[in-house]
């Protein structure tokens, strides 16, 4: 077989086994997803004391809860007596305690040890120490993010600071006030494909004018193949002709309070490692949580949040949320008819990147030196 220098053009992709070797993943488990700032849970999800989540972090089960003082708090979903898991539901509230359901020790909303079967016979056991693992925690736009280090990377500079990377500064986002919206939508996708592939067709608008027709007429620049999530500060602006962020492109709601004039018609992706995407527009936002479970299975969280007033009053979204759920499915159908060639022979040493997607270079080599680290 006869080779040629590789065109100046095209830069290489990942090899195929990136997206399909469980060892591979088993890495980015415990570097990745277990080591770094992870997107949980909403908030509000967790409405009064007692009520809870369960989280695959990693290879970890993790407890969402809130608690007493009203403040959230995350644990390790593991009993310290015998390891059963605490909470097999994947949410739901208690009233005051957790009981493990194997031998009955019982923990309060902040994770200390109250009760078991003959506790009181032995004294010298530390309700707090042996109380649950707790979990770095921190709200931020409205989310609960965990971390399962020992030491936290900085918060500010590994989630802050990826939206000052993309929008210039946190006062953009800030204008959304992101953690007073509610959720109008929620959609949960479960995709057969690997979350790098997810990501990386996030990160490029190469394929739109492709398969997204309903995206392109009302952000029509996004036909060129221009990934506006790529430049700081740059948001897509809408058709000339287009009223709103819509399947059809009529009107949506009115800017929200807070959105500057500069910002109305305009469109602003954000990616925040390692599984979060934030899609903003001028009347809702747009947010989706990855959990990857597997090489080859993704489950993506897809939140559509609006005004307190446009979901109180019950106005029909469904306008707006037909219209990035068609992107969704058109997109994670992409990444499911990518997946099987990841194991293919012709994708051994990978694919290539076109200038327009030059930028996803930068995600490969950032994964890499994390894997190695």
């Amino acid at each position: 077989m006869t080779t040629t220098e590789q065109p100046a053009s095209l830069i290489s992709t990942l090899p195929g086994h990136y997206y399909t070797d469980p060892q591979v993943f088993a890495l980015e488990q415990a570097h990745v997803f277990e080591d770094m700032w992870f997107c949980a849970v909403r908030s509000s999800d967790l409405p009064t004391p007692g009520s809870f989540k369960k989280v695959q972090v990693g290879r970890e089960s993790v407890l969402v809860v809130r608690s007493r003082d009203g403040g959230l708090r995350a644990f390790l979903n593991i009993c310290r007596h015998r390891g059963a898991q605490i909470c097999t539901e994947d949410s739901g509230a208690v009233k005051r305690a957790f009981q493990c359901p194997y031998h009955a020790w019982t923990y309060d909303l902040e994770g200390k040890l109250i009760a078991a079967p003959n506790l009181t016979k032995m004294p010298d056991i530390d309700r707090v120490e042996y109380g649950l693992v707790p979990v770095h925690l921190r709200e931020w736009l409205g989310y609960a993010w965990v971390c399962l280090a020992t030491e936290p990377p900085s918060f500010e500079d590994d989630v802050m600071g990826a939206i000052v990377e993309r929008l210039g500064d946190l006062e953009s986002i800030d204008r959304w006030e992101l953690d007073s919206l509610t959720v109008g939508r929620r959609i949960t996708y479960d995709v057969k494909a690997n979350w790098k592939l997810i990501i990386e067709n996030f990160m490029e608008c190469y394929h739109c004018a492709t398969i997204h027709p309903e995206l392109t007429e009302v952000l029509p620049e996004f036909a060129d193949g221009y990934a506006a999530q790529f430049f700081v500060g740059h948001g897509a602006e809408f058709g000339e002709e287009v009223q709103g962020f819509t399947v059809d492109g009529t009107e949506g709601f009115g800017k929200l309070p807070g959105v500057a004039e500069d910002q109305d018609r305009r469109y602003y992706a954000i990616t925040v490692r390692p599984t979060v995407f934030v899609n903003l527009v001028p009347d809702h936002v747009i947010f989706h949580r990855m959990f990857p479970v597997a090489e080859d299975r993704t489950i993506v969280e897809c939140d559509w949040l609006y005004s307190r007033d446009v979901v109180d009053s019950g106005k029909d979204v469904s306008r707006s949320v037909e219209l990035f759920h068609r992107v969704n499915e058109q997109d994670f159908e992409a990444c499911e008819r990518t997946q099987p060639a990841m194991s293919s022979r012709a994708y051994a040493n990978g694919g290539v990147l076109v200038p327009s997607e030059h930028h996803i270079g930068a995600f490969h080599e950032w994964l890499t030196q994390r894997l190695s680290g």
